[in-house]
């Protein structure tokens, strides 16, 4: 599998071979979106709670007589029928979220997107990337003269002034190999990939 090569100025040269096991694959979409949906359900940190009927606090007093006002029967004010009332099943900071997706499952997932986002040309890979100083514009005034808007870069390793020009960006991702996620990879309109990281990405995908 040819991937081309990103330029300083946008323009695409020669490609380099990748390995057709991690970049040939054939798209899974049920995979993938298992793959990305149970990567956001484990970043979830369960952390909101509700009362119950038990737990808000309501006077236990009978609000009117059981019988003769024409109205339904009603024992309390905390009642989960009634505003400001307790839940039937509250959450609690213990609700667990997580799905579980076995090893296999989830290098295929990643396998797969990366195949497509190749197919699609969405995929480049770049010989280095880096900024001399930590300044977002410089990193800023990189990516437009690239030709991109929305992109993740992954490298072999994030340098301090890499890192710190980038963090500033709402539209530009640093990663590193190890870090790269499904849902980024699919959330950016595209992804650049430095050489190095290309070997370590395939290394990881085994």
């Amino acid at each position: 599998m040819e991937i081309k090569l990103l330029q300083d100025n946008g323009q695409l040269g020669a490609g380099i071979q990748a390995s057709p096991e991690v970049f040939e694959r054939e798209y899974n979409e049920a995979l993938v979106h298992q793959v990305v949906v149970a990567y956001q359900a484990n970043a979830r940190s369960g952390n909101r709670a509700q009362k119950d009927r038990e737990q808000v606090k309501h006077t236990t007093k009978k609000p009117w007589r059981q019988k003769g006002t024409g109205r339904a029967r009603a024992g309390m004010s905390s009642s989960p029928l009634w505003r400001g009332g307790g839940r039937i099943f509250p959450n609690s900071p213990e609700e667990n979220f997580s799905h579980k997706v076995n090893k296999k499952m989830y290098r295929a997932g990643m396998k797969s997107i990366l195949s497509q986002l190749a197919r699609e040309g969405r995929l480049n890979v770049v010989d280095q990337f880096n900024v001399d100083t930590p300044k977002t514009k410089l990193l800023e005034q990189k990516v437009k003269a690239m030709g991109l808007d929305s992109v993740l870069i992954i490298v072999d390793q994030v340098s301090e002034n890499l890192y710190l020009a980038a963090r500033n960006l709402h539209k530009v991702s640093v990663v590193e190999p190890q870090h790269a996620d499904p849902l980024s990879l699919v959330q950016y309109q595209k992804v650049l990939v430095s050489k190095a990281a290309i070997a370590k990405m395939e290394e990881l995908l085994k």
